[in-house]
């Protein structure tokens, strides 16, 4: 299941995310979304987990979590 992670404080990290969401299962991946001219970080991210209950419990428990001054958002990823 792919999580989409919106309102990440521009200073974190993928290592730093992905700790976040490994204590409730395996993290498949994890992708902080950088912007091309500025090589800096857009604020929002990915992190697909292969198991979907382990995906909601971290939704659940993540979503509003507030993170170096940052509140996340968390919900699933839509689709193209």
């Amino acid at each position: 299941m792919k999580l989409l992670v919106r309102n990440i404080a521009r200073s974190t990290t993928e290592s730093e995310l992905q700790s976040l969401f490994e204590p409730f299962g395996t993290v498949q991946s994890c992708t902080i979304v950088m912007d091309k001219d500025t090589g800096g970080s857009k604020g929002f991210g990915f992190v697909e987990m292969p198991k979907q209950g382990d995906a909601k419990a971290a939704m659940k428990s993540i979503n509003g979590k507030e993170i170096s001054g940052s509140k996340l958002r968390v919900k699933k990823a839509e689709t193209k």
